[in-house]
Parts: structure tokens; sequence; C-alpha cells
């Protein structure tokens, strides 16, 4: 695909989107993706990282292989996440502190709108692609009630395999990798060796993520050329059940101490906004959600622009 310099900044901005997803526990940037027009170029890209690109690499030299990868897609891609994880981070974990509901609304309305979208791809529905929309639908939503684990395991295989697992949920629509990575109980050790520069669990966790983003981007690769009414249809359950995690409405079952000694929510349940007696922000909770709805429209009509 040709593009212009301006094609290339809409896809940064489609990385600056898809960045703010991941860094809330609940959204995929994987749905972004998917919405925008790119999820299935992205996955080519990624499976184009082969042992073929470095034959290239050596017998035809960077300029061919950079081309053959998709270079500037990818880069384009990727800077876009990297500027979203370092200016918008902070931000979006200031609202989740301080303004909750009205941020969980507005992803709300954007997964809600996200899941009209990826069902319209479907071009013939049949009962096995019925089954399986229910069936990825009740299993997402498992997912979203189980209680995260408590765990101090920083072993390096643990973050190997946590890295690697984490990775293959961040680019399935509907899976929070964020989020994996709570259930798993190793967001804490990771974070950890963010915050402290630990080298070691820091490339391990890498590593495991790599094989797993080469890896699982080969077999959703497979499964959209071979059986891609089914994946679109099991795609869509995912989504329709990761709703209940970002429900902006929640019931803290339990709490934690962080590492900074306060509380904090640690399981939770959804609830209607009616148990909340006189909430004000009801209204601009509906109105976040409908400018969530409101932008899925308008990536849609980027993405029929091909851009």
């Amino acid at each position: 695909m040709n593009r212009k310099i301006k094609d290339y900044l809409f896809v940064s901005l489609k990385g600056i989107a898809m960045g703010a997803a991941d860094v809330v526990p609940g959204v995929s940037g994987g749905t972004i993706a998917f919405i925008s027009g790119i999820y299935e170029e992205l996955l080519q890209s990624i499976s184009n990282i082969n042992i073929d690109l470095f034959k290239t690499l050596k017998n035809e030299g960077f300029k061919a292989a950079w081309k053959q990868l998709n270079g500037n897609f990818l880069l384009a891609l990727f800077l876009g996440i990297a500027v979203s994880f370092i200016s918008l981070a902070k931000l979006i974990s200031w609202l989740l502190d301080t303004h909750p509901i009205l941020l969980w609304s507005f992803f709300f309305g954007l997964v809600v709108a996200s899941i009209i979208y990826v069902a319209k791809q479907i071009e013939k529905w049949n009962v096995l692609s019925i089954i399986l929309l229910i069936g990825t639908t009740f299993l997402a939503y498992i997912i979203t009630t189980l209680p995260p684990l408590v765990s101090e395991d920083s072993s390096l295989l643990f973050i190997f395999l946590a890295g690697a697992i984490a990775i293959c949920a961040m680019i399935l629509p509907g899976i929070s990798g964020s989020f994996i990575l709570v259930l798993l109980g190793a967001y804490k050790p990771v974070l950890s060796a963010l915050t402290n520069k630990n080298i070691p669990v820091i490339v391990v966790f890498m590593l495991g993520a790599i094989l797993g983003l080469l890896s699982f981007s080969r077999v959703l690769k497979w499964l959209f050329a071979h059986y891609k009414n089914l994946t679109l249809a099991a795609l869509t359950g995912f989504i329709i059940g990761s709703l209940n995690k970002i429900w902006p409405w929640k019931k803290v079952l339990t709490y934690r101490t962080n590492s900074h000694g306060e509380k904090v929510p640690f399981n939770e349940e959804s609830i209607l906004p009616s148990s909340f007696d006189g909430d004000p922000q009801i209204v601009y909770a509906f109105l976040l959600a409908l400018v969530g709805f409101g932008l899925i429209l308008l990536l849609e009509k980027l993405a029929q622009k091909n851009i």
C-alpha cells in the first residue's frame, strides 16, 4: 500500500488511540486496531518477521527487508503507541483515580459501537458462528469476573510466560493485556521492575512478549485467511463479554494495600447506577458514552478511506 506522510500521521494517531486503550485494564488496543481498519495489516506485518526476512536482509540489503517488513507502517504505529504511553498514561491513571465513572462510560460507549462494527463485517451467519459468538461471550465474561491473584512470584520463567500471555491478549480485540497481567498476579512484579529499572526482569518480560506476539499473530492471520467469518464471530463475542469489566458502576467487594500503603479496590462487581442515590454523574456518563460511540463512527469513516 502506497502511503504519503500524512497517511503515516494518521497511522500514528491510531497508535496513540491503541496505547491509550491499553493503559486501561479492561480495554484492548486490539479493539482499536480492528475498528480503525489496520488490524489485519498489523497481523500481516508482524507475521513478516520470519526467517525469510533475515534472508532478504542478508541478500538484498536493509531497504528491501524494510519494505518486506512493512517497516514504515510498524514504525509509525509503534511510535504512536509509545507517545501515548509516555504522554497519556499519567492522565488516564489520574482519571481512573478521580473520575472513574466518567472515564469508564466513555470506553463503554466506544466498545459498544465496536461490537456493532465488528459484527457488520461478518458476511454470513450460521449455526457455528452463533455458537462461537455465545461461547466466547461467556468465556470473556467469566474472565472479567475472576478474582485477581496476589502473587509475589518474580521468577524469570513466570515473568517470561506472563509477557507471552499478556501480549496475546493485547492484540486480541476485547481482552486487555494489562487486565490479564492483573489476573495472573504479574502486574505488581512487572510494574515494580519498571519502577526500579530491574533490567533482567524487563528484558525477560519483553522477550516473552515478542515470542507471544510473533506466534499468536500468525495464528490470527491464518484464522482470518481461512475462517474469517467464524473468527469475526468469536472476536465479537470476546468484545461483548468484556463489557462487564468496563461497566462504569462498580461495587467494591474487597480491598488491597498498594506499595504506598494505600487501600485500593481489589475485587469488584457491576451494579446498576440506581444503586447510587442521586448520582449527578449519570447524565455526564451518558453523554461521554455517546462521545465514545461517535468516535467509533469517525474511525470507521477514516478506515473506509483506506488511510
